[in-house]
């Protein structure tokens, strides 16, 4: 036979299983698999045969064997010049008879240390030692499958003296049954993903594409999946190694980055999980300065927005946001994920924390995790804890989609019992019908959301501020602060560029809702001054949403149903829907009213209810109380009189509201005490005559002051109080003294001071 040369393009490595099965676009892990456990062949390996001469390795073209040597069997005295080309012709033999191979045993020489033997076995040779990975105090969580059965069959080889190496032994049987063709591409020592391959899958993978959706392509490219050469586990595989190789490169970039904003900023916040040395496989969590202060202000909600790591984005990026005076997006910081681990959220919040001033928030919403949920119980066990309810919703569609393929009703009635029920009972009436309907009382996934319904179920957070205006609104998703900027493509070489876009582009939205609030006047569409006051104090957007309640009113009426002295129950329904009422109770002294639908608990805004009951009794404006500054055109004002802390101008609004209605009620229960005989009237005629006159006298006297030359005048002390870290390390604590003169009954005052060039402005109002 004339010599020839024969090449072998064969991996023998590669294969493992995914991180999470079923999850196209998951984070991604390796399978330690036992077949071939040693490193790939390189992908041209020559080898020789000693019968006719053996095969040389002139520099002729590499060719690959026809006719007979595509049949060739292994035998004893058969040569390689190569261990590696023994190797590969072995599992070529392999490939073709159907059986996967691994590296069994070699020899060393005691002279050098060199292999001077080596045999190769199939896979499925000699037992595993079912107990070489447990200990007493740890079980395997996920054990493999059993593949070993004992097959002898086996080629070994040694090396001659020539340096060539030659087969010393060679057992063709096997004590299992072989693999068809069509199946061989799924044997580990056979799977590799060729140059071409990668070329395609990364392309793939650059544009956003998922394992599954690659391996689809892959498949119609190559004209099916045995011609492929590797199954979807290797695809995950190789996409995660890329991934991983990718994220070592940028999570340097990301430090750089923070390094120099600190640098040129010291209030700029950033930490890394553990040392700085080993950040290329640490968490990074960063928050600016502006994200520092907004947090100050509309810190009491907070969203964990883990969206941008899931099967939409794969980017292991998640920021803080919440929800600013206009209802926009704002940020409180960002974190870069690669440990997702209990210990590793744990740290994140803390670390947070600290960046925000060791504040909590009053609630937090986050993805349905069970890891970030008991990070957050460590973390914030005083903080109402909210699973995001579109996410929620999203997860139902896969879960149970055949119900939705076979009940078309299904999602609108799911949908109908999750945000309609106005009470705890309403609801869970309402899910056991929903279940038992379409016969879905076992489902173990949905069960399982039963059990959580506390944390996502609108009407058992209703007592609690999310700052949302509807309690069925989208907005109970993530609030999607970098939405438009990053996408399932950004890598974090792109990612810098986009956030800075993204935090100019929410900061010019700000200012223009700004410029708006103060240079446009709302157009009323009633005569009440509740709502003159309301288009003076909320910002542009509350406003809208508080004007849709106030003219929401005028459709409901309210009916006093229980009189507990100082706490009246009222009864309201929209006109003609008696049977769909809620109750309001309101302390008349206190001008304390409290609605069963919680919207002002749940949103900072007082509900239609709540004013048709305003509306019977009098009441004109709205108590200060219900007034929340975060919702305000001052939302960002520090400035706080001494004496009571909030706005003059409102206190002055509702006091003659808040007169009259305690003189009412004084004087109501003065006339019932007084008719019951005709010696208690007379008593409370004369206490009456005797009010009338010291009234009188006293708004005689009211207003009297002091003139100088014409004009009154006076002093007033205003302190600042709260504390600006990111301005000054101390406290700001301070007063001012401010003159005035009257010349009106009203006056109006601005005033500016500067704490260290940062100025702050307000105006204050003076009532006599």
């Amino acid at each position: 036979m004339d010599p020839e040369i024969l090449e072998f393009d064969i991996g023998l490595g590669g294969g493992g299983s995914s991180g999470r099965d079923g999850d196209d676009d998951a984070n991604i892990g390796l399978d330690v698999d036992e077949d071939m456990a040693d490193s790939p062949a390189p992908s041209s390996i020559l080898a020789s045969n000693s019968n006719g001469g053996g095969f040389g390795t002139g520099g002729g073209e590499i060719y690959l064997p026809e006719g007979d040597l595509l049949d060739l069997e292994p035998y004893e005295g058969m040569e390689f010049e190569s261990e590696e080309a023994a190797k590969a012709f072995y599992n070529s033999y392999a490939r073709r008879v159907g059986f996967s191979t691994r590296v069994s045993s070699s020899r060393r020489s005691r002279r050098d240390g060199a292999i001077i033997q080596r045999q190769f076995v199939c896979a499925k040779e000699g037992f595993r030692n079912l107990n070489e990975k447990r200990t007493k105090d740890r079980e395997i969580k996920r054990p493999r499958t059993i593949t070993r059965v004992g097959c002898k069959a086996s080629l070994s080889v040694k090396v001659q003296d020539s340096g060539k190496w030659v087969v010393s032994g060679f057992v063709r049987e096997h004590n299992h049954e072989l693999v068809p063709p069509d199946q061989v591409h799924c044997l580990r020592s056979h799977r590799q993903i060729s140059g071409p391959a990668k070329t395609l899958i990364d392309t793939l993978q650059a544009a956003g594409m998922g394992p599954r959706r690659i391996m689809s392509a892959l498949i119609k490219e190559y004209g099916g999946i045995s011609k492929v050469g590797f199954t979807e586990v290797d695809c995950r595989n190789y996409m995660r190694n890329n991934r991983q190789r990718s994220l070592e490169g940028d999570i340097q970039l990301l430090l750089d980055y923070l390094r120099q904003m600190q640098a040129e900023n010291p209030n700029f916040f950033f930490a890394v999980q553990g040392d700085e040395d080993q950040a290329l496989t640490s968490n990074v969590f960063w928050a600016d300065p502006k994200s520092r202060m907004n947090y100050t202000y509309f810190g009491d909600t907070v969203t964990f927005d883990t969206t941008y790591r899931s099967n939409r984005y794969r980017l292991p990026f998640a920021p803080f946001t919440g929800v600013n005076h206009h209802g926009q997006p704002v940020l409180f910081g960002c974190a870069f994920l690669i440990n997702e681990s209990e210990a590793s959220f744990v740290w994140l919040f803390k670390t947070w924390l600290m960046a925000m001033s060791g504040r909590p928030p009053v609630s937090i919403t986050t993805d349905h995790d069970a890891v970030i949920r008991s990070a957050i119980t460590q973390v914030f066990p005083e903080t109402r804890h909210r699973f995001c309810k579109w996410h929620i919703f999203k997860k139902c569609q896969e879960k149970l989609s055949h119900v939705f393929l076979k009940h078309p009703t299904f999602e609108a009635d799911f949908h109908k019992c999750v945000n309609l029920p106005e009470s705890i009972e309403e609801f869970e009436s309402c899910w056991l019908s929903l279940v038992d309907r379409y016969e879905l009382r076992d489902h173990e996934w949905l069960q399982m959301m039963y059990n959580d319904r506390r944390h996502w179920i609108p009407v058992y957070l209703r007592d609690t501020f999310f700052a949302e205006m509807s309690i069925t609104q989208r907005s109970d998703s993530m609030n999607s602060y970098f939405d438009g900027f990053v996408n399932a493509s950004t890598n974090l070489n792109q990612f810098f560029k986009l956030y800075e876009k993204a935090l100019e582009s929410r900061n010019e939205k700000e200012v223009k809702a700004d410029y708006d609030t103060m240079n446009t006047s709302p157009a009323l569409k009633t005569p009440s001054p509740m709502e003159k006051q309301a288009s003076e104090l909320y910002t542009r957007k509350l406003f809208t949403r508080f004007q849709e309640e106030l003219v929401g009113t005028l459709t409901f009426m309210a009916s006093k149903s229980d009189d507990d002295d100082d706490v009246i129950t009222y009864q309201v329904a929209k006109f003609g829907e008696d049977h769909k009422s809620y109750y309001v109770k309101f302390n008349v002294l206190e001008m304390k009213a409290a609605c069963s639908c919680q919207m002002f608990e749940f949103s900072g805004l007082l509900c239609r209810h709540v004013l048709a009951v305003f509306r019977v009794t009098n009441v004109l404006t709205l108590p200060s109380h219900y007034i929340l500054k975060r919702w305000t055109k001052n939302a960002r004002s520090s400035v706080i009189l001494e004496e009571r802390s909030s706005d003059v101008y409102t206190n002055y609004l509702e006091s003659h509201t808040v007169r009259y209605n305690t003189l009412r009620h004084e004087t109501f229960k003065l006339v019932d005490e007084g008719s019951k005989s005709l010696d208690t009237c007379n008593v409370a005629i004369d206490a009456l005559q005797q009010a009338a006159k010291r009234v009188a006298l006293a708004t005689k006297n009211e207003g009297r002051a002091t003139l100088v030359n014409g004009r009154i005048r006076g002093t007033l002390h205003v302190m600042l109080v709260g504390q600006i870290p990111l301005i000054t390390k101390c406290p700001v604590n301070h007063y001012l003294r401010m003159t005035w003169t009257r010349r009106s009954e009203n006056l109006q005052m601005s005033w500016t001071m500067r704490v260290e060039n940062v100025k702050f402005t307000g105006r204050i109002c003076f009532l006599f």
